[in-house]
Parts: structure tokens; C-alpha cells; sequence
């Protein structure tokens, strides 16, 4: 279902983040940050971080970095493949942890701000506690909308005209439950109809890396907070992002749609579906089809909508064919 929101509620709202110069960061001493972070979504924010120390010193006086240890990937599991954010933090000469879990680790030095992003971990209370001013993470989506571990693949997948970043506090007991210091203004990130998930996670990582930086330039961490969250209150959807699963790629003639199809592949990658025979087809080309397909097709035709359903390929290792199936 596409949503789109109402224009008498969009005329009320105001930006939920500014820009701000440096003069605001005088008023907090200079950050210890622990950031936690996995791959080029965290990196932008890294990035920017460490440029922002640069520009202004008295921002930030460190930024260590945790991340998650490599995994064995290949044949025989013989290729270690490291996490990217641990070439970056080795590129901005950031003091790296590598850690599978919290459980018996404890930040070598006084840590001031932790930041989460994309990590993949939960921040346990007992870690929080140790930072001065808890810690924050860049979500992408509006909030409350799209909780969970996969916004950009759920807002492709659910059609969404629009979605955008949040900047919110960790909360000490759940996922997504903190306060929402800085939020994508009214009515958000505008999604390309062709737009990928790679496209997505590109176009909001800058976004949410930005947003980072105003949140501790404005020190709008600092008690008391304030939730300037807009998007609860817009009358927008709100669903869950659960976890992606090679499931979701199946396609089901009887009820997927073609825009479904298409969604699947921009939110995930190539589809797949059952033949009639039981074998697996992965869909990795397709296109609208504008009527019923011949034996003499080598490949797969489906039209919906009309008093047919046929389905031709070529049979592997053989040149049978798949014939026509009426509906």
C-alpha cells in the first residue's frame, strides 16, 4: 500500500534537524567516543566523525572503534573476510576493539558517548552506564516506522514513497525504543522508482552521517532531552523490519504480484520460484509480459490478470520444454 502524507499535515511540520556552526560544541568538554560499527552504512558516519574532529577540535578529542571479528567465508571456510569498518577505522587511525559479544569486556579507557551503528550488537545497560551521556545510533527510516534490523530492504518491499533517517538515543532494554533527537524533516527521503537497496543505503548513509554530526555539534544528547520526532504523530504507517530471510525471495504466482516481483528485487536481490517439476528457478531477468507465452520460448512467461498462466523454459541438460499451463 503506497502512502503518502496528507498535505494539510505536511503544512504544519518544520524540519526536525538544522545545521549549526561550531560555536554550540564549546559548551560540553571535547567527546570520548566508543563507535560501534560493521559496514559502509557505519562508515559514512565514522567518516564524517572523524572529519568533524578534524574541523573542529573541540568536538571530539577521540573516537575508538569495536567492531565484530571477521568470518570464514569460501570453500573449506579458508578466506577470512574482515568487517569493512576495520580498514576505515585503520584509514582515520582509530584505536580498534574486536569483540563477538559484551559479555566480560569493558572499554579499556573513559568513554564519554557511545555510538551504534549498524553493529548488529546490543549495547547492554552495563556498557551504556560507563558513558557520561549514554549513547546514540542512526537508523534509517522514519521512526517509529520500520523498527528492526532491515529498514532499507522492508521500505522497498512495502512500496514506501518515502522514508528518511532518525538519530535516536540507545535505549538500555530494546532495539529502536530510544529518544528521537533528530529526524529526516517532512515528508522525507524521496525513493526513486528504481531504486535498490544498495542505492538506499548509499543515499542515507550520507544522510544519517550528517545528522549525526548536528546531533553532537547542537549537544541535543545532553539532558534534558528532547523527542523531536515528527513521523509518530504524521498518521503514516508503521511496521516492523524484521530480518531479511532467503525465504522472502520466493515468488508465488498465485498471489505475488508484478510489482511485488520487481520490489523483491531492487529490496533483495534475484527471485526465485517452484516449477512444476519441483526444481528452483531463480528469476535473474524479467520484464512484463504482454501475453501468452509458445513453447518455443526459452523463457519463463506469466500473465496475470487474464484466463491464462503459461510457462515455458527449457528443461536443463535437455531440450524439452515446458508447456503451457492453463489456469
Amino acid at each position: 500500500m503506497l502512502w503518502r502524507l496528507p498535505a494539510s499535515v505536511r503544512s504544519l511540520l518544520v524540519p526536525s534537524y538544522r545545521r549549526f556552526g561550531s560555536s554550540s560544541a564549546a559548551t560540553v568538554p571535547p567527546l570520548r567516543i566508543l563507535f560501534c560499527g560493521s559496514d559502509d552504512f557505519s562508515i559514512a558516519s565514522l567518516r564524517a566523525l572523524s572529519q568533524a574532529q578534524k574541523e573542529v577540535p573541540k568536538l571530539i578529542e577521540s573516537i575508538d572503534v569495536v567492531h565484530r571479528p571477521g568470518k570464514r567465508t569460501g570453500r573449506g571456510l579458508k578466506t577470512l573476510r574482515n568487517v569493512p569498518i576495520k580498514l576505515a577505522a585503520a584509514e582515520e587511525l582509530c584505536v580498534t576493539h574486536t569483540i563477538d559479544t559484551f559479555t566480560g569486556w569493558t572499554p579499556p579507557s573513559r568513554v564519554d558517548l557511545i555510538i551504534a551503528v549498524s553493529f548488529g550488537l546490543f549495547v547492554p545497560p552495563r556498557i551504556l552506564n560507563l558513558a557520561k551521556y549514554g549513547g546514540l545510533n542512526v537508523h534509517p527510516s522514519l521512526l517509529p516506522d520500520l523498527k528492526g534490523p532491515a529498514p532499507i530492504q522492508h521500505a522497498l518491499l512495502k512500496r514506501r514513497q518515502y522514508t528518511g533517517v532518525s538519530v535516536q538515543t540507545l535505549h538500555p532494554s530494546q532495539f529502536d525504543g530510544g529518544t528521537i533527537l533528530a529526524q529526516t524533516p517532512s515528508p522525507g527521503v524521496t525513493i526513486p522508482d528504481l531504486a535498490t537497496a544498495d542505492d538506499l543505503t548509499r543515499r542515507l548513509a550520507f544522510e544519517g552521517a550528517d545528522m549525526l554530526v548536528n546531533v553532537l555539534k547542537t549537544r541535543a544528547f545532553v539532558p534534558p532531552l528532547k523527542d523531536i520526532g515528527w513521523y509518530k504523530d504524521s498518521g503514516g504507517p508503521i511496521d516492523h523490519a524484521g530480518k531479511v530471510m532467503k525465504g522472502d525471495q520466493q515468488v508465488d504466482f498465485s498471489k505475488t504480484t508484478l510489482e511485488d516481483v520487481f520490489a523483491i528485487k531492487r529490496a533483495i536481490g534475484d527471485p526465485w520460484c517452484w516449477l512444476p517439476n519441483g526444481e528452483r528457478l531463480m528469476l535473474n531477468e524479467f520484464s512484463e509480459a504482454k501475453g501468452p507465452g509458445k513453447d518455443s520460448d526459452e523463457r519463463i512467461w506469466i500473465s496475470e490478470g487474464g484466463e491464462y498462466r503459461c510457462e515455458t523454459r527449457h528443461s536443463p541438460g535437455a531440450n524439452g520444454l515446458w508447456t503451457c499451463l492453463n489456469n
